[in-house]
């Protein structure tokens, strides 16, 4: 598909999803995109952790894409761009503090110089014909949030990003009503908006109020105190440090994607007074009551800081009477893992403190009365949601009709959308999917690798090894060897009779497929019987002299 003399929309990533989120914008033969991210694996993922979008349909029009627009630095919106940036060969613009965090993952993969990297100052424009594209700075729960404002000849389009209304933001200064007001007043087509929080009634809440509720737990805490938050949030981060200073705490940090995020934070002017953190060992001489701890793992990732405190992993060390206070909102999906961390630190006899005890969090993301007041302002001829489960974005969408937004689209990922001229409009059906990152490895979530792990997990493995001679003679006994099968109590008795099976299926003088097939069926009915299941079965047929 090639764009025409049109303005057309795809999502590859994040509509009908929180996560993942990559958007294009065609136009006049042409292609833009906005954010490449990535989202984390779960229990239908084994022994993966990361999840990157499929961008087949755009490598297939490389030479077609003009650059990618990053709106801010969360691991949804940029997480993919170390794996997938480098082959689509194209320029990343960023302002200088996402783009100091992107720098880093380049690093990190060997890409530094490879892909190049454009800062542009907040409220900067780049011109790509037939694309010009504004930075508008928006508040949201990281360092320069970004709306875009994509001017084609066929209509303006704003794209959101992540945003929020914050009239006492901690860091950056997000645009005035004003700003934002004259930007409607150019004519916006289109509002391809966030829609995380369509369902709430209220406003997200200031950064700024936060710190009222942390301080007043931070200074009832008798013991060690420890905060976690995303990492990303380094507004969160600016009050934490402040709260450490007014009472009387040193601060010890805890995870590396912290420490990334602080030096980046200074390297581009924020977080200037943050205290200067204590290395571990001298934390721990520190009296309990002297120490605060920001500390990365608060949706439950096992392998974070305060998974390991909890579990006792870690050179930082929590008690009885200490702390731990929850500065962040629990992701859906996420409860099993974060109810096993709290499990935990309650086994140690810790305070757990979260969002619904005390005023210690505020989302990035709009309510309803920020929606309203952003419709107001664009005044879009249509609304796209985006970022959002399916009953989110159906969910803005009504309310944007009800607030006076003449149209409204609902689409998902892999809908091509026309939405100049005579739109909106689904036009085609585009192919989307996932990759996973396995190891470092890149591979289908939906191939034979994963499949097999899939079936595996549920089901478990047999090898059955089956001495040959030259003749195709069995020349000793067959050994089979289950993994994870239920085959506990009578081991002995199963290995045999599964021997046995595969004994009576193989036959010497037929084709050697057949024969392989015909051993794996009796191995795996063998195992059906003994316990309900149908493992994966593998047949070797090893060759022996003997």
């Amino acid at each position: 598909m090639t764009p025409g003399e049109e303005l057309l929309f795809l999502a590859l990533g994040g509509s009908g999803e929180i996560g993942m989120n990559v958007n294009l914008y065609g136009c006049r033969g042409k292609w833009l995109m906005a954010d490449l991210g990535l989202t984390f694996a779960d229990s239908d993922y084994p022994g993966v952790d990361l999840i990157l979008p499929d961008l087949d349909f755009i490598e297939e029009r490389m030479g077609d894409l003009v650059g990618i627009f990053l709106t801010h630095g969360h691991e949804d919106h940029i997480g993919a761009l170390p794996y997938l940036a480098a082959d689509l060969k194209v320029p990343l613009y960023a302002t200088p503090f996402t783009a100091g965090l992107i720098a880093g993952k380049l690093e990190e993969e060997g890409l530094t110089g490879q892909v190049a990297l454009r800062i542009v100052e907040r409220g900067g424009s780049v011109d790509l014909d037939p694309f010009r594209v504004t930075y508008v700075p928006l508040a949201h729960s990281i360092p320069e949030g970004n709306g875009l404002f994509i001017e084609t000849p066929f209509g303006n389009v704003f794209h959101t990003g992540d945003w929020k209304i914050d009239e006492t933001p901690v860091l950056s200064q997000p645009s005035s009503a004003e700003t934002m007001t004259s930007l409607g007043d150019r004519g916006v087509l289109a509002l391809v908006c966030d829609s995380t929080n369509s369902f709430q009634d209220t406003p997200s809440g200031s950064e700024a109020s936060v710190h009222d509720g942390l301080r007043a737990e931070v200074a009832k805490a008798k013991g060690r105190v420890l905060v976690t938050t995303f990492a990303s949030n380094a507004a969160r981060l600016e009050t934490i440090g402040k709260v450490a200073n007014e009472t009387g705490r040193r601060i010890a940090v805890a995870g590396r994607s912290l420490d990334r995020i602080i030096r980046v934070a200074k390297a581009t002017g924020y977080l200037r007074d943050f205290p200067e953190p204590v290395r571990f060992d001298e934390a721990m001489k520190l009296p309990r009551h002297e120490l605060l701890v920001i500390a990365t793992g608060g949706q439950g990732e096992p392998r974070a800081a305060l998974g390991r405190i909890a579990f006792d992993t870690h050179e930082l060390k929590l008690k009885e009477g200490d702390t731990v206070i929850f500065s962040s909102k629990q992701i859906p999906g996420n409860e099993i893992a974060i109810g096993r961390i709290m499990n935990a630190l309650s086994d140690l006899g810790v305070l757990i403190v979260t969002e619904r005890q005390a005023h210690v969090h505020v989302s990035g993301h709009p309510g309803r009365p920020e929606l309203a007041a952003m419709y107001k302002w664009m005044r879009p001829e249509i609304i796209v949601p985006v970022h959002g489960e399916m009953r989110h974005m159906r969910e803005q969408a009504r309310f944007a009709l009800s607030q006076g937004v003449p149209r409204a689209i609902i689409q998902r990922n892999g809908d091509l959308v026309r939405l100049a001229p005579n739109g909106p409009e689904k036009i085609g059906e585009e192919r989307v999917g996932r990759l996973v990152l396995d190891g470092d490895v890149i591979l289908p979530a939906d191939g034979a690798t994963l499949n097999e792990r899939r079936k595996i997990s549920i089901n478990g493995l047999i090898t059955a090894a089956l001495p040959i001679g030259a003749d195709r003679r069995l020349m000793g006994d067959v050994v089979i060897r289950p993994f994870g099968v239920p085959v506990e109590e009578d081991r002995a008795d199963f290995l045999a009779d599964a021997a046995d099976a595969a004994v009576k299926a193989y036959d010497p003088t037929g084709d050697i497929e057949k024969v392989r097939e015909a051993v794996r069926l009796a191995v795996r009915r063998c195992a059906t019987l003994w316990t309900g299941k149908k493992p994966i079965v593998e047949v070797m047929l090893i060759e022996t002299t003997r």
